[in-house]
């Protein structure tokens, strides 16, 4: 077994796309046979250098991540990037491509989810007979995760008040989700939206998705993971599901490989984007971490719903939700009462993103466009405009696509 790795020494991002029919756009379940191109069986995963693919719960879904983790994720968007253009050229062939944004902005999922029917099948059937995933919380959603590492309690003390700190906000810089069924779902994020809700059935398994201030693993186990199980046990006869991963807070600890996991940023529209909204979460966390704002007392004094209410208004209303809670606000080094979301983020990226050599010129590029042009899901909503047509929605989609295949952002 590896030595776990100390806090900031190495990191992890796993990419969710959508698989989609060329023409039409519609998801097609076609995971498997992608799969089976590269490893010539129905694996759930396949390695291609120092990155790998892998299968979700859903048949049109595909996950891209770095296998080993990477002290400096300047180093993988070249990669990742590279393997996108590959899985559409293979892609191309089965008259399909891959589609960004953390939602497809059509699809049914009653009538068109279909579950990964093999290798470790039996989770994905567990998972849908307790919690029915044809849901949009369940087959409609792709995210960005954030893998952080941590040594011992100290540091993952230190790292998971912070990213607490933090995970109220990310909705507010990387909302992709405006759109479901159609027409606007009312909120700039609906993913969490969706997310928030979609394992209620069983609310220990995600609490309010901030979780609680906890300070050792051991208390983890006890606190969190225990009365997960004891919960579920129930309607998990067999235990197929009694692992950490059934924790679908919006951080979690991963005991396995010392790290912690963030959930709630949304799959942007390019590799450029997705690593510039990493880049700035990693040095925010790393400040909070530092305590530079705050000592870790203060961090983890402030209560769970606060933090609660502050994430519900960015998953509405993205960069334009207002944050007055003044605690908060401190927290954070803002240096006022109350911000726009938006506002928030500027100050954190300008004062803890100076520009160094290792980020790269592009990762600021891509963070001011966000400043200036809003979250995806804004730039979204404006190329709309009033018309939902399909029509309209497959000319914005399309583009999308062409934005994830040629690594650039999305602007009208």
């Amino acid at each position: 077994m590896m030595a776990a790795l100390p806090a900031f020494a190495g990191y992890g991002i796993e990419l969710e796309y959508m698989i989609v029919d060329r023409k039409t756009l519609s998801v097609v379940a076609i995971a498997d046979e992608l799969l089976r191109k590269l490893t010539g069986a129905f694996a759930s995963e396949a390695r291609n250098g120092q990155l790998g693919w892998s299968n979700e719960a859903m048949l049109h879904l595909l996950e891209l991540k770095n296998i080993e983790p990477q002290p400096d994720i300047s180093s993988l968007p070249v990669a990742f990037q590279g393997e996108i253009r590959h899985i559409n050229e293979l892609l191309e062939l089965m008259n399909a491509r891959l589609m960004p944004t953390a939602m497809h902005p059509w699809m049914n999922p009653r009538t068109e989810t279909r579950l990964w029917p093999h290798e470790q099948a039996e989770i994905y059937l567990a998972y849908d007979h307790i919690f029915d995933c044809r849901r949009h919380g369940w087959a409609n959603l792709q995210s960005m995760h954030l893998n952080m590492p941590f040594a011992n309690d100290n540091e993952f003390a230190r790292l998971h008040a912070a990213v607490r700190l933090l995970l109220p906000i990310l909705p507010a810089i990387a909302a992709s989700s405006p759109i479901a069924e159609g027409n606007y779902s009312g909120f700039l994020d609906f993913r969490m939206a969706n997310y928030c809700q979609h394992q209620l059935r069983i609310p220990s398994t995600i609490g309010a998705v901030i979780p609680d201030t906890i300070s050792s693993a051991a208390e983890y186990e006890a606190k969190i993971l225990t009365p997960i199980y004891q919960e579920i046990a129930p309607l998990d006869t067999e235990g197929t599901l009694q692992h950490e991963w059934l924790n679908a807070r919006g951080e979690i600890p991963r005991f396995d490989r010392n790290a912690i996991e963030i959930r709630v940023i949304d799959t942007q529209e390019c590799t450029w984007a997705n690593f510039a909204i990493a880049a700035a979460a990693i040095n925010i966390v790393h400040a909070l971490y530092s305590e530079a704002y705050a000592p870790l007392a203060e961090q983890q004094s402030i209560a769970t719903e606060a933090l609660v209410r502050i994430m519900h208004d960015c998953i509405r209303d993205a960069e334009q939700a207002v944050i007055d809670d003044a605690e908060y606000l401190c927290l954070m080094g803002f240096p006022g009462t109350d911000c726009t979301a938006g506002v928030l983020w500027r100050h954190l990226i300008e004062s803890q993103m100076p520009v160094e050599p290792r980020q790269g010129k592009s990762c600021r590029e891509a963070l001011q466009t966000i400043l200036r042009e809003g979250p995806l899901a804004r730039r979204i909503l404006n190329a709309i405009g009033s018309d939902f047509s399909r029509r309209r929605l497959e000319t914005v989609y399309r583009e999308l696509c062409d934005c994830l295949d040629e690594d650039r952002m999305f602007l009208e």
